[in-house]
């Protein structure tokens, strides 16, 4: 596997454009389209909450029944949730008009929006933005960058990744982009995430590949607890690569899987570290816990603690709010066999040994913690069980973003 540069339009056949719509932000792109040359297989996951924002139902609605896909319509600013029918009207009308435009079936494309809950659309201004990125689309590294810095909302910078991986003797490419700073705690993707490669495989085994990779990577990140009402994670493959097909789990599955693995997790590490005011990614290893499962529900409740997070802001080691969060996850552990550690580019520390505090120097963990990656390391000793979460420090800043986020 080789790490390659750009995102969307790494992979051979993936187009893309963006504008400035003037759906909420002013003097900057706010939307952005993904198109592929030819037809796609597609596979998507998206959010648990109850609450599901229009541009979900339509996509799950895509991804289930179309027979395939070749366009996807993103913007920011204003998410089209809690919008009743004219909402869930509004993706259709920038379906048809995507539809018209570049001469594919409606329900051959796909949409996303992300912002603001309970406003409507601008439904003129989406449609003068796709018509304005139809004209503009092209397959260099720069239009999917650009599409990247487009879907943003509260982050700081764009995010992307790409791998090229070799499946049956050709060179395959996965390529994606994502946004994501707040309302960050998914139950089954992330915010909004696009993966395109051009891979040829069956629409099953995309759908099983991204299942089984968004576990450990996108359900494995929070930022402040909040599930979004949008979250959609697209994977739109369009075969071009020539490799032979993947229709069953064989070695060129597993190479696929690895290297779809790689950027949801470079993805989603890049969310949780840019998190709403974070000033560091903090990430909780699990290990030798009696099951994966255990391992999961201990790494994200120590994750997901507000006290530890403002500890990990203020450099301070306070393990009593480590051992606290694993204390109250639900897991039955020995308290008295537990170590943990802290690591980060700056050293790994010993904390505590069998539940109790070892002599360490407190000037050596702040300068472990004052580093922009942190780690936890929880040694449960009670099995060969791990899991790996990932998060972010707590800032006045989060607050500060998120008392006036509507104006």
């Amino acid at each position: 596997m080789k790490k390659v540069e750009g995102g969307v339009t790494a992979a051979e056949g993936f187009q893309a454009a963006s504008t400035a719509a003037g759906i909420k932000y002013k003097d900057r792109t706010d939307m952005a389209m993904i198109y592929s040359t030819e037809p796609c297989v597609v596979a998507g996951t998206f959010t648990t909450n109850v609450v599901k924002a229009a541009p979900v139902k339509w996509d799950k609605d895509i991804v289930k029944n179309s027979a395939f896909a070749q366009a996807v319509v993103v913007n920011a600013g204003i998410a089209n949730a809690c919008t009743g029918t004219e909402g869930l009207g509004y993706c259709k009308d920038t379906a048809k008009k995507t539809s018209e435009l570049m001469d594919i079936p409606e329900e051959a494309v796909l949409v996303a929006s992300t912002g603001v809950i309970g406003k409507q659309l601008p439904i003129d201004r989406i449609c003068a933005g796709v018509e304005q990125m139809s004209k503009k689309l092209s397959g260099d590294l720069t239009s999917g960058h650009n599409a990247a810095l487009a879907i943003m909302t509260t982050d700081t910078h764009e995010k992307e990744a790409a791998v090229e991986v070799e499946l049956s003797g050709k060179k395959v490419t996965i390529g994606g982009m994502c946004k994501g700073s707040g309302m960050i705690h998914p139950n089954m993707c992330t915010m909004l995430s696009f993966i395109t490669t051009d891979a040829a495989i069956s629409k099953e085994m995309l759908q099983e590949a991204l299942s089984s990779t968004v576990t450990d990577t996108y359900n494995m990140i929070s930022v402040d607890g909040d599930t979004s009402t949008n979250d959609t994670c697209l994977v739109l493959a369009n075969g071009l690569a020539g490799n032979e097909k993947i229709k069953e789990k064989n070695e060129d599955y597993e190479t696929f899987c690895e290297a779809l693995y790689y950027v949801n997790e470079a993805l989603a590490k890049m969310m949780a570290g840019d998190g709403e005011g974070a000033t560091a990614l903090f990430e909780v290893k699990v290990v030798h816990a009696a099951s994966k499962e255990d391992a999961v529900i201990l790494s994200k409740s120590v994750v997901t603690s507000s006290l530890t997070k403002a500890a990990i802001f203020g450099h301070d080691a306070n393990w009593g709010r480590i051992l606290c969060a694993l204390g109250y996850s639900g897991v039955e552990f020995d308290p008295e066999q537990v170590d943990l550690y802290f690591e980060s580019a700056a050293g790994k520390l010993m904390i505590i040994k069998d539940g109790v505090a070892v002599d360490y120097s407190e000037e050596e963990a702040t300068k472990i913690l004052s580093e922009k990656e942190v780690t936890a390391i929880a040694d449960m000793k009670m099995g060969e069980a791990c899991a790996t979460a990932w998060g972010c420090d707590l800032t006045y800043d989060y607050i500060k973003i998120n008392a006036d986020y509507r104006s």
